[in-house]
This record gives C-alpha cells, sequence and structure tokens, in this order.
C-alpha cells in the first residue's frame, strides 16, 4: 500500500518537532490523538528517541497509518489503537504521560474537542503535557483572510467543524486541570498550545 499523504501534514512539521523537543522532554510515553496519516508519527518518533510514540486513530485510517510506519520504521514507535472519540471509554491501555494532538480541534466538532480535553485531564499524570497543534481564533476573530476562507470550507463540508477560539479552549483546558505553558506562533497562521497537568 502506497501511504497515504497530507501536504497539511507535512507543512509545519519541523516548527512542531522544535517545540516537541522542549515541552517532551521529560516524558516517556506519548499517545497522538489523531494520527491522520501517520506521517506525524514516522517523522517526529525517531527524532525523539527518549519516548515511545504512540499513534492512534479511527479504525479505518489504521492501514495507511501502518504503510507509513513499515515504509519509515523506528523502534519507539507504537502501531496504531482504535481512539474513538465519541466513545467515552476511548483513551486506550498503558500509561501516558503525554499527549499530542494535530489539526484535529477544527475538524471534529465541539462536543468532541471537549470529550478530548476531558479524557486527557482525566488521564494524564500531574505533570504530563498536552500539545496541539492547528489554527486557533483570537478574541473571536480570524488572523488571517486565508484561515477565514479554510473556516467557511470547513464548515461548508462539516457545519459542526470549524477554527475554535484560543479562549474557548484555553478555559476548557482549565476546567480539566490542563494549564497554559506557552503558544507558540507557527508558519502559515497556525499555532502550537503546550499545557501542563496540575496536580
Amino acid at each position: 500500500m502506497i501511504p497515504p499523504f497530507s501536504q497539511a501534514c507535512a507543512n509545519n512539521q519541523a516548527p512542531i518537532l522544535d517545540v516537541l523537543k522542549t515541552a517532551f522532554a521529560h516524558s516517556t510515553n506519548v499517545l497522538e490523538i489523531g494520527s491522520g496519516t501517520g506521517q506525524h508519527s514516522v517523522f517526529f518518533a525517531p527524532r525523539l528517541p527518549h519516548l515511545t510514540w504512540q499513534t492512534s486513530d479511527l479504525e479505518q485510517n489504521h492501514p495507511g497509518i501502518l504503510a507509513w510506519h513499515a515504509q519509515q520504521p523506528a523502534s519507539n514507535l507504537r502501531a496504531p489503537v482504535v481512539v474513538d472519540l465519541s466513545d467515552a471509554n476511548a483513551w486506550p491501555s498503558g500509561t501516558f504521560d503525554a499527549a499530542f494532538t494535530s489539526n484535529t480541534t477544527h475538524i471534529v466538532s465541539w462536543p468532541l474537542v471537549e470529550r478530548m480535553v476531558e479524557m486527557v485531564g482525566q488521564r494524564l499524570p500531574a505533570g504530563g503535557r498536552f500539545v496541539i497543534y492547528g489554527p486557533f481564533n483570537y478574541g473571536g476573530a480570524f488572523t488571517s483572510d486565508s484561515n477565514r476562507a479554510f473556516d467557511a470550507m470547513l464548515r461548508q463540508r462539516d457545519p459542526l467543524s470549524g477554527i475554535r477560539d484560543f479562549e474557548e479552549v484555553v478555559a476548557l483546558a482549565q476546567k480539566h486541570s490542563l494549564s497554559l505553558l506557552q503558544d507558540h506562533a507557527m508558519p502559515a497562521n497556525n499555532r502550537t498550545l503546550v499545557f501542563e497537568k496540575q496536580a
């Protein structure tokens, strides 16, 4: 099988990695929520050799993820497990002290964003890190014309999707004992948010 390719996934891998090197410096087991094509996992895992990178997604996306793993194997990379945010018990077995998700908050519905953040807040230990990558609005406003157009496209395809407000995401995280540590600007009007689980 030819591995699936997403240009959006490939665009900012190096800048995201720069953030992860610091954010996950003391992490050992990372759960990637919504691994999508699998491209992020094969890029990040070998460049973060001190940790184990556990991929996850809906079952229909597993073949593509495994195709990438076959093409670019890494000893600290784990085959995907099923994480369905519509299932309240979706968190996989195992112990994770960090979680990462990319380009998910604007794709899934807001109730599923709430479920994801709630699960992360419940399952991470004190000091655990949660990193979210993607576009966000600030003060209820788009940060660029391209993000405005992207949001319109998303909502035309699925009215429940769309670029989320930074302040709403931070408030949701705080509700589940996740405090914002850093908000990094990324190329192409994206952000990488780093949260830490409080005791």
